[in-house]
């Protein structure tokens, strides 16, 4: 982060009876960052932001509760913005707000990027920047936020085993509520980031989605290129106005010769960087078709780490022991369960030893044709909020629609994680298929193998699971695992149709 205008006047010690400070890790113009145990919760680690301002008055701490709150519900939104938590302001005046802890690098450390890692950070970040713009509910009123500074010091890129990099915005509504207390104690009323900030922001008007836009567009330009459009002889406030309101970009190809971009990115980036906002693409949405049809133009590989990962299983055997396999087939419907298409993972006992087993409900029909399908696992675990599981399962068939076979587990379910556990033991799991027509009854039994370093992986997400401290906000994490099941399946099915339908069982 950018070095610190001031000299930290937080000490370490207990912060608001719960947070004990061990040390900074970063600093900026917004404030500074403070490493912290959350002692309510066994000693989690989170990041504490202290802000510049001074909350001198009620109506300042009620507009930053407002803010920090919309950040929080926010972040509860969508897995690419930065999750917080709890907000206060300290003994000293100083307003502050607890983040999830994250280690990864600064976009800015990156730059400049190659095209396939710009459309995948990309296609991220505006996935943030969209769920914002679309806004959160408040007493019933949809509220839109803008985050006015967006800019590569504010995107942390995290390495991720299944998307590669995950990206996440930080400061999200904080900007705003720095720009108040601007505002009441300047003429100007401005705060931001000079080298980003739209024409309009310049000037203080009301902001929407569009300057965003703008701020994005001056950062795309960056990560291709490693500089600004602009390159004004200072860094003042009024060369940076002039710049945006009167002098015309760079191009692209201008500050990198070397460059060779697809048209249509080339005129996105310009387009966004127009300095009416009327000019430039209305809505994120407009920017994802732009980057969606590049990443499916270039039929870009699933990321290595997803790649080394994915297990493709023969179709035309179960691979599973005889033992396994029989007693899979003289299995009966649960009667706990509903008569229709479901899947749920439940243990199978062998007599010998238990094994986990996926237990799917499907017509006859569909059970003969998906009996030939291509199979294909992976699993996706997240630790916050909520410690939870995705355990995915994929029947590929070319002239058949894929079938999805998503499983939540709860992992701080004692029995979920035996099952799990269980699940990295054995090379492979069974799936075992019921009919939907009576008697429903057992009528096939496939398998999918689970690669041994993703089998690792499995024993160690138990192990963490088993050490968090205990929570309640399931509905949570389920719901930011379902966006990254959504983000994935475009590229898993891409990886499938990418491979000959006749795979033997190993890693691809």
């Amino acid at each position: 982060m950018n070095q610190s205008p001031f000299t930290s006047s937080i000490s370490t010690g207990l912060l608001a009876n719960r947070y004990q400070l061990k040390q900074l890790i970063g600093s900026g113009g917004m404030g500074e960052v403070f490493l912290a145990n959350d002692i309510l919760l066994g000693g989690t680690p989170v990041a504490i932001k202290f802000l510049t301002q001074t909350v001198v008055d009620s109506k300042m701490q009620q507009d930053f509760a407002r803010e920090a709150l919309m950040s929080a519900a926010l972040s509860q939104k969508s897995v690419h913005i930065v999750r917080a938590y709890d907000y206060g302001v300290s003994d000293k005046g100083k307003p502050y707000y607890v983040m999830e802890y994250l280690s990864g690098k600064s976009l800015k450390d990156l730059i400049p990027l190659s095209l396939p890692m710009f459309l995948t950070i990309c296609r991220q970040i505006c996935l943030g920047l969209q769920s914002a713009h679309q806004g959160i509910n408040i007493d019933g009123k949809i509220c839109p936020l803008v985050h006015r500074d967006i800019k590569p010091a504010n995107i942390l890129v995290i390495p991720e085993p299944i998307l590669g990099h995950l990206v996440k915005i930080l400061d999200f509504g904080i900007a705003k509520f720095l720009n108040y207390t601007s505002t009441a104690s300047t003429s100007r009323g401005f705060n931001g980031t000079l080298p980003y900030c739209s024409p309009e922001q310049l000037d203080g008007e009301k902001l929407d989605g569009r300057s965003d836009i703008y701020s994005l567009g001056v950062m795309m330009f960056e990560m291709l290129t490693g500089k600004k459009p602009w390159q004004p002889e200072t860094d003042y406030f009024g060369a940076w106005y002039k710049a945006h309101h009167f002098e015309p970009p760079k191009t692209l190809a201008d500050v990198k010769l070397t460059l060779k971009l697809p048209q249509k990115l080339n005129s996105l980036i310009m387009a966004c960087l127009a300095k009416k906002a009327s000019d430039r693409p209305q809505n994120i949405a407009q920017i994802l078709q732009v980057i969606n049809s590049l990443e499916q133009s270039s039929c870009p590989s699933l990321p290595t780490t997803l790649a080394s990962r994915s297990i493709l299983s023969r179709p035309l055997d179960s691979g599973l022991t005889i033992i396994l396999e029989q007693t899979c087939r003289q299995l009966s419907w649960p009667e706990n369960k509903p008569i229709q298409e479901i899947v749920f993972p439940q243990l199978v006992d062998t007599g010998q030893k238990s094994v986990a087993a996926l237990w799917l409900m499907l017509p006859k029909l569909e059970i003969k044709n998906y009996a030939l399908a291509t199979r294909y696992n992976q699993f996706i675990f997240i630790t916050s909020p909520h410690p939870m599981l995705l355990w995915v399962t994929v029947l590929y068939h070319r002239e058949l629609a894929p079938k999805w076979l998503p499983c939540y587990l709860d992992m701080q379910n004692l029995q979920n994680r035996r099952l799990v556990s269980l699940l990295a033991e054995n090379e492979r799991y069974p799936l075992i298929f019921f009919s939907l027509e009576a008697p429903h009854s057992c009528a096939n039994v496939l398998s999918s193998r689970i690669d041994p370093t993703q089998r690792q992986i499995l024993k160690t997400w138990v192990e963490q699971s088993h050490n968090l401290p205990p929570t309640s906000q399931p509905h949570l994490s389920k719901q930011l695992l379902k966006q990254q099941y959504t983000q994935i399946q475009s590229r898993i099915l891409q990886h499938l149709e990418s491979k000959p339908q006749v795979v033997l069982s190993g890693s691809v």
